[in-house]
């Protein structure tokens, strides 16, 4: 009987090298996808951030002219109502987009009263990877943050003191403000809330 000849372990060879070729290739390719998620999502957090410190800077405005004029609740409900407010918060929104690495593209008015829309670009590119042009890809993210009232007016009763002050129902708790000891005052966050559009 003639000797079995060995050829085919040599045959088996190349095979196996491209099969690990492909894995490596699909590895690094799921590497490159993950590089560009976590870019994407820190794109995010900051256009969040940007966004909530302008509509913070607004609020805390809109309650500083509460304050301002609370002896005159005539003014109240407007000031609630945020008429006349000035949206002049971008520069927080720079801030805040710049100690998450990224930079404002744009910041204005959202699409709600009170409200702010930012657009914001990663600092960084994607990075070089596997997948071609990613090194001049960079993450662009938005967001929108919303101030809304969290108060409403209860005027005095009809026998009430001419000077007394309108009660403030925010969100269930009530401030029963006197004029002549305005020390207890609520807080902007008492006043207003903020937070990130749906």
């Amino acid at each position: 009987m003639p000797p079995r000849r060995c050829g085919d372990a040599g045959q088996a060879f190349p095979i196996y090298i491209t099969m690990v070729a492909g894995l490596l290739f699909l590895a690094f390719a799921y590497f490159a996808v993950g590089q560009a998620a976590v870019n994407r999502n820190g794109a995010q957090t900051a256009a969040d951030a940007a966004a909530l410190a302008a509509a913070q800077d607004t609020r805390d405005k809109l309650a500083g002219e509460w304050l301002e004029k609370v002896l005159d609740p005539a003014t109240w409900q407007d000031i609630f109502d945020g008429d006349g407010a000035e949206l002049d918060g971008c520069g927080h929104a720079d801030q805040l987009a710049a100690q998450n690495d990224a930079e404002v593209r744009n910041c204005g008015a959202g699409p709600w009263p009170l409200s702010y829309k930012v657009d914001v670009q990663s600092s960084e590119p994607v990075g070089e990877s596997i997948v071609p042009g990613t090194e001049n890809q960079y993450a662009a993210a938005s967001a929108t943050a919303v101030i809304e009232k969290r108060c409403s007016v209860e005027l005095p009763a009809e026998n009430a003191p001419d000077d007394s002050l309108p009660t403030l129902d925010c969100a269930g708790q009530k401030w029963n403000l006197n004029p002549d000891d305005l020390t207890d005052l609520p807080e902007p966050q008492d006043l207003f809330d903020v937070h990130l559009a749906d």
